[in-house]
């Protein structure tokens, strides 16, 4: 789609309000009406092999991981996962690239036709779950690959029967929604495990894993454990994640003599995972990183370990979740630290953030009003790398800002040529 087409971008306007819209209604702890969308829809979802991701960290990484195997060994794959870093296409792939905007929002109008003709209020993610299960029916993909958005039982992916449950690990995230206690933020993952479905679990708290058999064992399931990254491996960020994806792609594809792991090996290490340890700025050098509690900053303070010296950490976190198990995580390794917050109606507020790091570190602390002043400001100082990190949206934010600096300058040479 081109941007001067005005009718395809008013089309893109329209799904991107209908999506905003639909942010009203929150989360629907119910299937039925996801099911009784997919049912008018004439059932897309299931006119594909799918494989469900569920777990407290890792997921998206997994997903994008095992979608790239199955490519590699030349079946058409989609793959969904949320949230996006900077545009809602981008959660929705095919073959390996987001769908365009004119598809996209053919998808969306459509849902949104189909469920206010029959009186069903959707939320964003409903409607977004939908939309990617009639793209990939009408793309006739083999297989999807989904990114459980939420937990598990009522996660609008959940209508799909997977043939692969993956389920990448638990920990304490969202707890106001699934659950206090390990055990219960487990119960409702494991919910995606279904009768005869295949679950390849990754390493996780014992309390955990043992739900996850129980639950197999009920579905009559076959369970797969995912050995443990060996710690000489642990140095790569991504090394649990490639470990489940492998195990994953050996129950779909078959684990006989045609399956080449240096071919999968080799297609993982070829895939970029957006706002993973991504480096999208080199001078200096700025990394962005979606960990967005205590455990996945433990994973991204390890894989920075050592880090180079005068490095700047700057943070962004939501005001719900474990602002002080981040900042014990992260803060230790760090020269400085700047604190800023995003858009979103969840931030915390800059100010009570830098309370809670100075309360922590004992250090003082550079406070920014957005992650734009930050950047501005860090840079023109030039001390060293920035890893920004806390939360999606601020990757995000950081990320975006950064492209928008690129072009600017971009132009600004073509000018002077």
């Amino acid at each position: 789609m081109t941007s001067h087409d005005p009718f395809r971008q008013t089309e893109l306007t329209t799904a991107q309000d209908i999506i905003r819209d639909a942010l009203t209604f929150g989360i629907n702890p119910s299937l039925e009406k996801m099911q009784r969308l997919c049912a008018l829809l004439g059932h897309p979802e299931r006119q594909f092999v799918s494989v469900q991701v569920a777990g407290t960290n890792g997921k998206s990484s997994t997903s994008r991981y095992l979608a790239a195997i199955l490519r590699a060994f030349g079946h058409s794959t989609g793959l969904y996962t949320s949230p996006e870093l900077l545009n809602v296409t981008e959660r929705v792939e095919i073959e390996g690239t987001p769908v365009d905007d004119e598809a996209f929002s053919h998808a969306v109008l459509l849902v949104h036709e189909t469920a206010t003709e029959n009186a069903l209020e959707l939320t964003e993610f409903e409607l977004i779950t939908a939309a990617a299960f009639v793209l990939f029916a009408e793309r006739e993909v083999a297989c999807a690959v989904l990114e459980v958005g939420l937990g598990g039982r009522w996660d609008a992916t959940s209508v799909v029967h997977p043939k692969v449950a993956v389920l990448t690990g638990v920990d304490l995230d969202h707890t106001a929604i699934l659950g206090t206690t390990l055990e219960q933020i487990a119960d409702e993952k494991a919910a995606i495990i279904k009768e005869g479905t295949v679950v390849v679990a990754a390493p996780t708290h014992e309390a955990a894993l043992q739900i996850f058999k129980a639950r197999a064992a009920q579905e009559r399931a076959h369970f797969i454990a995912v050995p443990a990254a060996q710690e000489q491996e642990l140095r790569s960020y991504q090394a649990q994640n490639k470990l489940t994806a492998l195990a994953s792609a050996r129950e779909l594809l078959g684990d006989g003599a045609d399956f080449d792991e240096a071919r999968a090996l080799a297609a993982m290490d070829a895939t970029e995972i957006p706002g993973r340890l991504e480096t999208v700025y080199t001078d200096p050098m700025i990394l962005i990183d979606a960990a967005h509690n205590p455990a996945s900053a433990r994973v991204l303070a390890q894989a920075l370990d050592p880090l180079p010296e005068g490095a700047t950490l700057l943070l962004a976190i939501l005001a719900d979740k474990d602002a002080a198990g981040i900042i014990r995580a992260l803060a230790p390794d760090f020269t400085r630290i700047a604190v800023t917050q995003t858009t979103s109606p969840r931030a915390m507020p800059a100010r009570e953030l830098a309370a809670l790091v100075q309360e922590i570190t004992g250090e003082s602390i550079l406070v920014f009003e957005n992650p734009e002043l930050a950047l501005i400001e860090l840079l023109k100082r030039g001390q060293g790398p920035i890893v920004a990190t806390g939360s999606i949206t601020l990757a995000g934010a950081v990320k975006g800002f950064l492209i928008e600096l690129s072009q600017h300058n971009q132009h600004g040479n073509q000018k002077e040529d």
